[in-house]
């Protein structure tokens, strides 16, 4: 329908207004003028309305699918890492997949909606500035009322249902991460799965494991000249595998008044207490804000940085951060040489290896 333009001064309270003639009422007193409001269909539930809506409704429940197949994916499916070709391959794929389809789904399905179900209004409006008094309020809150009206869902029970089937299992899969992040606690066993990484003599058959190069060769003091720094893995089969992604560590060698510093340090603190062997300490290299590898070494600050996220880690005080967004310090890895001059884990790491909400309760 086509709006003309009425004189100023209804009565909004007056019950014979209808709730369209008081948002026209209150669109004439803030000074806009409703130039057109027309329905896309000629009549109420017409086939070509039914049509649009059995397709909005069809994208609504194509996103609940979706969703609902992120979900299951998210709980049943494999996720933990094997060698080989095995379905844990196919885990983040999928969730990528199926939560992308829900959100496309859901975002055309509320395009159509606007493009092609709601009516046509063009409004002009003179701005201006006055307090807002309480015919002004009943307005507003008739406005609102009008407008969820006008969306049609009361009088469109297939919408109805399509939304709550569809919008219902979406919003379980935005709260699936939170909530499945607190079903496999961390710290239930007595030796934790996150205090493990392939460092650890026990595996190893109680044998101390050396640390080794990305090829497997064990590593000597004197492979590491003063001042630098080497990626090693644990020397153990696929140590430098994604098998054991939470193992790269960073070996140094500091400078000889760094390496008192650093030493001092270290020894003041309970659980990096003798850690270090010589001039030489091992850090992960894993950032405790992200993940990222933390490997861009400083060797005239003695900083790590973190190239993701501009984290910076102090070597020579237990690899403390100083700047970025990172809370927690570098675990340290207490290292020794073997009666063959390798070196190698003293134990393994102390501290949880990785981002720091591993260790949030």
């Amino acid at each position: 329908m086509t709006v003309v333009k009425e004189p100023h001064g209804a009565d909004v309270n007056d019950p014979r207004l209808s709730r369209f003639d008081i948002v026209r009422e209150g669109a004439r007193r803030d000074d806009i003028e409703i130039v057109q409001y027309e329905s896309q269909f000629q009549g109420t539930n017409s086939k070509a309305e039914q049509r649009v809506v059995r397709n909005i409704a069809l994208l609504f429940l194509l996103s609940g699918a979706a969703a609902l197949v992120f979900l299951v994916c998210y709980i049943v499916w494999p996720w933990q890492f094997r060698l080989g070709h095995a379905r844990s391959d196919y885990f983040t794929p999928i969730l990528g997949i199926s939560l992308g389809l829900a959100l496309l789904a859901l975002g055309f399905a509320i395009l159509a909606w606007a493009k092609k179900l709601l009516p046509h209004e063009v409004s002009i409006q003179d701005r201006h500035n006055k307090p807002s008094s309480d015919d002004d309020r009943l307005i507003t809150g008739q406005t609102i009322a009008y407008l969820g009206e006008e969306l049609g869902v009361q009088r469109r029970p297939l919408l109805k249902g399509a939304i709550a089937l569809g919008l219902a299992p979406l919003g379980l899969a935005a709260a699936a991460p939170l909530i499945g992040g607190m079903i496999e606690n961390p710290h239930k066993d007595a030796q934790p799965m996150m205090f493990h990484t392939g460092f650890d003599p026990v595996p190893n058959g109680g044998n101390l494991v050396r640390l080794a190069r990305e090829d497997g060769t064990p590593i000597r003091p004197e492979d590491v000249s003063v001042g630098g720094q080497i990626t090693v893995f644990p020397g153990i089969p696929h140590g430098a595998t994604n098998e054991y992604a939470d193992s790269p560590t960073l070996l140094i060698q500091l400078r000889a008044d760094d390496a008192v510093l650093a030493r001092a340090a270290s020894d003041a603190d309970p659980i990096n207490k003798d850690s270090m062997w010589g001039n030489y300490i091992a850090y992960s290299k894993i950032c405790t804000h992200a993940g990222c590898p933390a490997s861009l070494y400083e060797q005239q600050t003695n900083r790590l940085l973190c190239p993701c996220h501009q984290s910076q880690f102090l070597i020579t005080d237990n690899a403390r951060p100083i700047f970025g967004p990172a809370s927690r310090r570098l675990p340290q890895l207490p290292i020794k040489v073997d009666a063959e001059g390798f070196f190698v884990a003293a134990s393994d790491y102390k501290e949880t290896v990785g981002p720091d909400f591993w260790e949030r309760p």
